[in-house]
């Protein structure tokens, strides 16, 4: 991707959208083609009016990977950390409790979107996720994940918003 938002995701037997990941510049999407699959049951939609994507065949991919071994390599290690941070969460989803899963969940936002306010020494996250997003990435009903978020209000742990995550310099 070359630049904005891309949501990734699938939708349930019940037709519920299910959000796996939303991707930013430089990440891609599709891998599973380069694999092997040839049947999709995921979707990709940007979610920004910025979004520019540069799409490239399946062929043209196992090309590029066969005459470039640094590609190819960068390709797999993509491949490799993808599958890692599945495992992650799968691990959290199985041993990890809801309120537990959301704050692993918001370090990992810090990492990825996060930066210090210079003020207060706040961890600040720029977010592109609705609170339907987050509930569905940890494995919890947008309810349940709207209670947790008013808990960690109450406890001056964090503040949200639509665009902004704070989470409290007391609590980092």
């Amino acid at each position: 991707m070359e630049k904005g938002k891309v949501k990734v995701g699938y939708y349930s037997e019940a037709g519920e959208e299910v959000v796996k990941a939303i991707l930013s510049k430089g990440q891609l999407f599709g891998e599973k083609a380069i694999l092997g699959e040839t049947k999709r049951d995921e979707f990709a939609q940007s979610i920004d009016n910025e979004t520019s994507i540069c799409p490239i065949g399946v062929d043209t991919m196992h090309e590029l990977m066969r005459d470039n071994q640094t590609f190819s390599f960068k390709v797999y290690k993509f491949i490799g950390f993808k599958f890692k941070k599945l495992e992650r969460r799968l691990q959290l989803l199985m041993f990890k409790d809801t309120k537990t899963r959301l704050l692993e969940f918001l370090d990992e936002l810090c990492t990825e979107y996060g930066y210090d306010c210079e003020k207060t020494g706040d961890h600040v996250i720029k977010h592109p996720y609705t609170q339907k997003d987050i509930a569905s990435l940890i494995g919890t009903s947008r309810p349940t994940l709207n209670i947790l978020i008013n808990e960690l209000k109450e406890e001056k742990v964090l503040d949200f918003n639509r665009n902004e995550i704070r989470m409290y310099k007391t609590s980092a």
